[in-house]
């Protein structure tokens, strides 16, 4: 039987949701075992390109970051949630800076970039690469915290709850099974709170932008253990992933066409402004869909991103991570269009959640890509999704340390691996 719980929380995932959790909990004196699928950081925050959508400027407003979500959601947004995390976004940045997140600066003031579906300059970033620069500063801090007690390659397999184990009262969740990757052995974890920040589930897709941790376990474990879901049928295709043998999962981020970027078919010809009057910035699903019809009508095996009219220093300054994984596949972005084809991206729903990140389960939260918060409607807007990371899990580490409870003292029981099978004996799935 596994020792009694304590006051620690269980944190599922070790992207930005994550981390940002572990260490808004620990700075509340809070004692937290954090649990990742591979290497710490190994996430889709980790790929994150673009940057994080927060109202930082002059002449912007909240309520244009607003108004701008909810168009690119079709009208199936939460305003509530949607007016929630715009206007906690200034302050997720300003916390980011107080870790030592290094944003690119114009001077003094922070360079912002736009993106489709923005009417603003909004996007705080660093470089090209805005998601690896997040996760440094937090991976680096999350590693020193004597409150933070990390597991990378375990993977979290189910959840234990009261309704589980046949208790009466309110169903809760008491902890979880996780799985040692190098060992093979499930051991059971209790706990007093678990958040779920475990990503989407795009690897359903052959071709896709996430790294293979994008598997939607933890929506499948919330699932079954009694939570609700929606929104599942909304995920969203990237635009622009290189169209290359050895990329398919690579991105060309949205701030390329942000800075002039033009979509044109193998001819040269530009086609946006056919699909709609926004041209390369409509939102993402818009622009993905136009891809796809342009593909399919020419038969076409990609088209083509130019930004080649830019001066090549211009392009170099602001794309240097993508410039060179271009440059490794043969493409030089300064002189040439680069062939890009959608790629399933982002999981627009999730485990329903309110504006603390609880679930329909007590004790148990979720953030990020896994959560359904009502942000994302029928379509993400670009930059959303680490801002969402990080209003999100900020909220729900509050909550928790909020909460008055007891942690129970209940023994859990063990893993029972007897109608366990090896996959490799039942059919393989290509």
């Amino acid at each position: 039987m596994a020792a009694p719980a304590t006051h620690r929380v269980l944190i599922v995932g070790g992207g930005a949701a994550g981390l940002t959790a572990a260490l808004r909990l620990a700075d509340a004196g809070i004692p937290v075992l954090l649990f990742a699928k591979r290497a710490l950081a190994e996430s889709s925050s980790h790929y994150a390109q673009g940057g994080i959508a927060a109202v930082m400027a002059a002449g912007d407003s909240i309520a244009a970051h607003v108004e701008d979500t909810l168009t690119a959601g079709a009208g199936l947004c939460d305003p509530e949630a949607v007016n929630f995390i715009a206007t906690e976004a200034p302050a997720a940045i300003e916390w980011l800076l107080e870790r030592g997140v290094g944003f690119t600066r114009d001077g003094e003031q922070l360079h912002l970039t736009r993106e489709g579906g923005h009417s603003e300059r909004r996007i705080v970033h660093a470089s090209d690469a805005t998601g690896a620069e997040v996760m440094r500063a937090l991976e680096s801090q999350v590693r020193a915290s004597e409150l933070i007690e990390i597991h990378d390659r375990s993977i979290v397999v189910d959840l234990i709850t009261s309704a589980k184990l046949g208790l009466d009262g309110v169903n809760r969740v008491l902890g979880a099974y996780a799985l040692d990757v190098d060992t093979g052995h499930v051991t059971t974890v209790a706990a007093g709170a678990v958040v779920l920040a475990t990503g989407g589930a795009s690897k359903v897709y052959l071709y896709t932008s996430n790294p293979d941790t994008s598997t939607g376990d933890g929506i499948a474990m919330a699932w079954r253990a009694g939570c609700r879901v929606a929104n599942m049928e909304f995920m969203q295709f990237h635009p622009t992933c290189l169209y290359h043998p050895r990329a398919k999962s690579f991105l060309v981020s949205e701030a390329v066409r942000g800075e002039g970027g033009k979509l044109i078919l193998p001819d040269g010809e530009p086609f946006m402004q056919r699909h709609d009057e926004r041209g390369e910035l409509a939102p993402r699903d818009i622009v993905a869909r136009a891809i796809d019809y342009e593909m399919k009508r020419g038969g076409f095996d990609s088209v083509f991103l130019d930004i080649s009219h830019q001066p090549a220093d211009f392009v170099r300054e602001h794309f240097p991570n993508i410039s060179a994984r271009c440059a490794e596949f043969g493409f030089d972005m300064t002189a040439e269009p680069l062939p890009v084809v959608p790629a399933a991206h982002y999981t627009c729903g999730g485990i329903m959640t309110d504006l603390t990140g609880r679930t329909d389960i007590a004790g148990l939260y979720a953030a990020g890509e896994c959560a359904h918060t009502g942000l994302h409607g029928a379509n993400r807007l670009a930059s959303n999704s680490l801002l969402e990371c990080l209003v999100m899990a900020a909220a729900a580490a509050a909550d928790i340390a909020a909460d008055q409870r007891q942690p129970h003292t209940l023994k859990l029981p063990e893993w029972d691996a007897s109608q366990v099978s090896d996959p490799d004996e039942q059919i393989v799935v290509t």
